[in-house]
């Protein structure tokens, strides 16, 4: 890399690995600095919170989520695959929910990220720029993105909770385990981890 290159602009054509939010002190600093902006902080939770694309989380309306309790789900078809699958709203999607509703007092059929001068949603390059700034702003080095919101809960359901990628892969529509692995690249830490395992 050369000197004042930024490795999140990268050429038309280029594909670019982001990376997932790995600390749990980071995903409190963001939640943090996010407190006064509800749409915000509303998209990073339920982001984070569950697995989904983030073209999928923009297209969702008030009244697609306001009426969930925590432990219930709403149906959703992603744009990306067609296939069927929900968003489950857990404590804090929840929390963050219901502090957008009583900050912003939506009407059911405003889009739950819209932007302030169209109604319309906001777009996934917005997204990019939105969690780019976020991790910069905690001082977070490395490459992130809208893609990093769905890295994250794979991370954390991996590294944190322990789950399979069998059961990750289900959860993000992948064809096998094998893809999921890649995606999350975690692959040369768990095995660092493993290796310092005493028999």
């Amino acid at each position: 890399m050369t000197k004042g290159q930024n490795m999140n602009h990268i050429k038309k054509g280029q594909t670019m690995f982001v990376e997932p939010i790995r600390k749990r002190e980071d995903i409190e600093a963001i939640k943090e600095l996010l407190k006064d902006k509800p749409r915000d902080l509303l998209l990073f939770t339920l982001g984070i919170n569950n697995g989904l694309r983030c073209g999928d989380l923009l297209k969702l309306q008030v009244k697609d989520i306001a009426h969930l309790k925590v432990g219930e789900n709403t149906r959703i078809k992603e744009g990306k695959t067609q296939k069927q699958n929900y968003l489950m709203m857990n404590n804090a999607s929840y929390e963050a929910m219901h502090r957008y509703l009583t900050s912003l007092n939506p009407q059911d059929n405003d889009y739950l990220f819209a932007s302030k001068k169209t109604g319309k949603p906001i777009t996934i390059q917005r997204v990019n720029a939105l969690v780019k700034e976020w991790c910069r702003k905690i001082g977070l080095k490395g490459n992130f993105g809208a893609h990093t919101l769905r890295k994250t809960w794979g991370y954390h359901m991996r590294m944190t909770y322990g789950k399979g990628f069998e059961l990750i892969a289900m959860r993000f529509k992948h064809s096998n385990p094998t893809v999921t692995m890649r995606y999350l690249g975690i692959e040369a830490e768990e095995v660092d981890q493993m290796l310092l395992n005493e028999v």
